[in-house]
């Protein structure tokens, strides 16, 4: 079994607050995944973010295939960090930690992403060519949204 990890940091020119409430709301996630993913929430984000939270979204990840992710929110603690976790989807893993951390004159958000492919030793083979670099490039396109958002430190 193959573990791989993402690790993104990020400083923009804003108080913790204004991060928390931007990042900790699902529905924000649509402004900062790109538009061919076809993004869209189908249920569990009618409330503030909690823990046992369930989110179902419907995304097209890859090659035009429509896929349901369904998320967990299985860690919050306000102001600091939040954790989701895949329930069904896309990966064998998904294990998401997104902390919000003071820094002099904004904020530095740091994402840590866990995540194992499916399909064995093909999905191994898949993630140089297909996976890695769909996932840097979303990741690339939510800074340069947050920017646009918020500014650049």
């Amino acid at each position: 079994m193959k573990l791989f990890k993402l690790h993104r940091k990020q400083k923009l020119p804003i108080s913790v607050e204004k991060a928390w409430n931007f990042l900790s709301d699902p529905n924000n996630l649509k402004t900062i995944t790109p538009d061919y993913m076809g993004f869209h929430i189908l249920s569990g984000a009618d409330r503030a973010m909690y823990a046992g939270q369930i989110i179902e979204y419907m995304v097209t990840p890859i090659l035009g295939i429509k896929t349901k992710w369904v998320t967990e929110i299985t860690h919050v603690i306000p102001h600091r960090y939040f954790v989701d976790e895949q329930r069904f989807g896309p990966y064998s893993l998904w294990h998401h930690k997104h902390f919000i951390n003071p820094i002099e004159g904004g904020v530095e958000m740091e994402d840590i992403i866990d995540y194992k492919l499916p399909f064995g030793i093909l999905g191994q083979w898949a993630h140089p060519f297909l996976v890695r670099p769909k996932l840097e490039e979303i990741f690339n396109y939510r800074t340069k949204k947050l920017e646009d958002l918020f500014g650049v430190f």
